[in-house]
């Protein structure tokens, strides 16, 4: 009988052994996540360069400098060109890659007048024009993607086709706008928390009052802010880190202090638009343009959690014409660059012909 107590008691040490390394494992994994695109970016060789239009404004860019033809990489909200590290290596095969940061983001300006898609977009144009200076695809994800096909629409004749990544078409212009995954997750959050008296970071404000945590986290929410909370008082000048949760729900949290909330405000009011509709945008694209749809996802309660729905995204391409096709993933992961890469990968390079 004590040789089976003493055999029992060394199987349960051992599974707890194994299971707490599992978990340090797992909790260094999701700690160290943005580890390998440090990693990515040091090895495509990726270089960080900035440039100022005439009116004294800069844009900060990554550079991945060949022969190949020329690729423009727009990122989406709260984002940085770096988001892209991981697909540069083998877009860098077939393309000389160039990487935005948007106004409001990362080192590029941050002055409300120039947060809406002309204002970006021309200077993107101009950016184009003056620093590339040769036909050039370009690729945007989500509002990155609406800016993207502004410059396909007007950026004259050094536009050479477009990636549009999952945009979120005629919702941010106000059709079922307030019913919407994103501004229910992230506007409504972001200008909540601007108007609070900020008593908490933001990071723990949001997982506070997140859409997502709403529908299938609620009893544990509240235990999350404060942690994140705690880590941010422990760690003020880092972004927030959760080693218990997998990254890819706080991933947006590593760019959060170079990201100006001033920018989402213009979405929440719809005055990012400045004025221009999305219909008369996308009718106006004569380049060849693929139209990248993460598939449709709709909660119980009827909320859309996507970008935007497979009728708005056939809507879309039918403004468009006949130079654009429309592909789509299997799932609905928005980030299709970075959890869909090869697919990802496929689709832009479809663009060299």
């Amino acid at each position: 009988m004590k040789k089976v107590l003493k055999i029992t008691a060394i199987v349960i040490a051992s599974l707890i052994v194994i299971v707490l390394a599992a978990f340090c494992i797992y909790w260094h994994h999701n700690i160290h996540w943005y580890d390998k695109y440090q990693r990515a970016l040091d090895k495509v060789g990726a270089e960080e360069k900035q440039f100022t239009t005439a009116s004294g404004n800069v844009i900060n860019y990554g550079e991945v400098a060949n022969d190949k033809p020329a690729l423009l990489l727009i990122h989406g909200q709260m984002g940085v060109w770096e988001d892209y590290a991981l697909v540069m290596m083998q877009l860098s095969q077939n393309w000389h890659i160039y990487a935005v940061d948007v106004y409001g983001h990362g080192g590029s300006s941050h002055n409300e007048s120039l947060y809406y898609i002309d204002v970006n977009g021309d200077d993107i144009i101009t950016f184009i024009n003056e620093v590339i200076g040769e036909p050039t695809v370009v690729a945007g994800h989500s509002n990155g993607a609406l800016t993207a096909a502004y410059i396909a629409a007007y950026g004259g004749e050094n536009i050479a086709g477009a990636v549009l990544e999952d945009p979120p078409v005629f919702s941010t212009e106000g059709e079922g706008w307030e019913q919407s995954f994103a501004y229910l997750d992230t506007y409504k959050n972001l200008h909540d928390y601007d108007q609070s008296d900020k008593s908490e970071c933001w990071e723990a404000y949001y997982l506070r009052h997140c859409y997502w945590g709403e529908l299938y986290m609620k009893d544990s929410m509240s235990s999350i802010a404060d942690y994140a909370q705690s880590y941010h008082d422990k760690h003020p000048d880092e972004p927030v880190r959760i080693g218990f949760m997998p990254s890819s729900v706080w991933y947006i949290f590593q760019f959060a202090k170079e990201y100006d909330f001033a920018y989402g405000e213009n979405f929440y009011d719809l005055s990012w638009n400045h004025g221009y509709k999305q219909e008369q945008i996308l009718s106006d694209i004569e380049v060849p343009c693929v139209y990248i749809h993460a598939k449709e996802n709709i909660a119980e309660n009827g909320t859309y959690l996507c970008a935007a729905s497979r009728e708005q995204a056939e809507r879309a391409v039918s403004y468009i014409g006949d130079n654009c096709r429309l592909v789509e993933t299997e799932d609905s992961d928005h980030c299709i660059h970075t959890v869909h890469s090869e697919f990802y990968i496929n689709t832009v390079n479809s663009m060299l012909k």
